[in-house]
């Protein structure tokens, strides 16, 4: 094969990472088809839910160039009957020699992929990037198979003296246009985003993904408010925009569990909502935009987390740091 194999992954992993957001109940998979020759015949990912896996997808692109090729998927081929049949069938029917994944299938029903194709003859090598993709297009569901709970990523925007607004309330716009493109693409992606009633009634935010221009993305999640205030029926979290539920409630676990049909799960409150959360315990990432100003004041990204001494502070490490436009984005995982 002329093609490097870590090269392929990572175009896997693009592939991918567009459709993140769009396979519930799936997850989103991404796979390369190589000809005999190592050239890229097809390219393809999971479709919507009832539609094909990314397998599938691939293979029909690249036809009878499939033929002793080489399948380079992020996920190990499923082994199971769902609402589609299994992918290893798939691989089998189109006479590839070699199948490459990254992250071995959790799921016990669909797992025992890379056993039925290498009882096919076919070569099976497993680990390939295995954590860009545990990070990358796969972090979400890979928890939601671990534990049974969606996975919840804290999102804010902060100056860099940690504040989420200035003395007098205003925070529009701390960060930058790249930076809040970005949480847009976020929310797209996303299968719910959960604020507070106190963020409803303070900003009056609409909580949809928008694109570029300023029209809706195709894609909506769900807008979740917590906390025992009534809404406004006029309040624009309540339009026609996306669905929305209202969960009166300020335990984060009860918040947790009338979202376990979802996966990825953002976080958007204020100060107050994040340090129930965090207090919990229950944010599995934090995803944050540092503005490069100062605001000083009283009004901070986070209140009390519990956290009475430095020798008891939450401890987490960086997942990734990146420039976005004049900010920086910084993604933390508990340490």
């Amino acid at each position: 094969m002329t093609a490097e194999p870590g090269a392929m992954m990572r175009l896997a992993i693009e592939q991918a990472q567009r459709v993140k957001g769009a396979t519930y109940p799936n997850p989103p998979v991404g796979a390369v088809i190589l000809d005999r020759d190592g050239e890229v015949a097809g390219v393809g990912a999971t479709a919507p839910t009832g539609g094909p896996h990314a397998e599938v997808v691939a293979l029909r692109r690249a036809g009878q160039r499939a033929t002793g090729g080489t399948a380079v998927v992020t996920l190990e081929p499923c082994n199971h009957h769902g609402r589609t049949p299994p992918c290893v069938d798939a691989l089998v029917a189109a006479g590839v020699s070699t199948v490459i994944y990254a992250v071995a299938d959790p799921n016990p029903v669909a797992t025992g992929g890379s056993e039925r194709l290498a009882e096919h003859g076919i070569q099976v090598t497993g680990g390939v990037l295995t954590d860009e993709v545990s990070r990358g297009p796969l972090r979400e569901w890979l928890h939601k198979q671990r534990t049974g709970l969606p996975h919840v990523t804290w999102k804010f925007a902060t100056s860099v003296d940690g504040r989420s607004a200035a003395a007098d309330g205003s925070s529009q716009w701390i960060t930058s246009a790249p930076a809040r493109s970005d949480v847009h693409r976020r929310r797209a992606a996303a299968d719910a985003i959960v604020v507070g009633t106190g963020t409803v009634f303070v900003d009056d935010p609409t909580l949809t993904a928008r694109l570029a221009d300023g029209s809706l993305a195709q894609r909506q999640p769900l807008r979740v408010v917590v906390g025992h205030r009534e809404v406004s029926p006029d309040a624009k979290v309540l339009n026609d925009d996306s669905r929305t539920m209202v969960i009166r409630t300020h335990d984060p676990h009860e918040v947790i569990k009338s979202l376990t049909d979802r996966t990825d799960v953002l976080l958007e409150g204020g100060p107050t909502l994040a340090g129930a959360f965090l207090r919990a315990g229950v944010v599995d990432r934090i995803v944050a935009y540092v503005a490069p100003i100062l605001l000083g004041g009283p009004i901070s990204a986070v209140d009390d987390i519990g956290v009475p001494s430095i020798t008891h502070a939450q401890r987490w490490q960086f997942d990734g740091i990146e420039p976005i436009g004049p900010d920086v984005l910084l993604s933390l995982v508990p340490g």
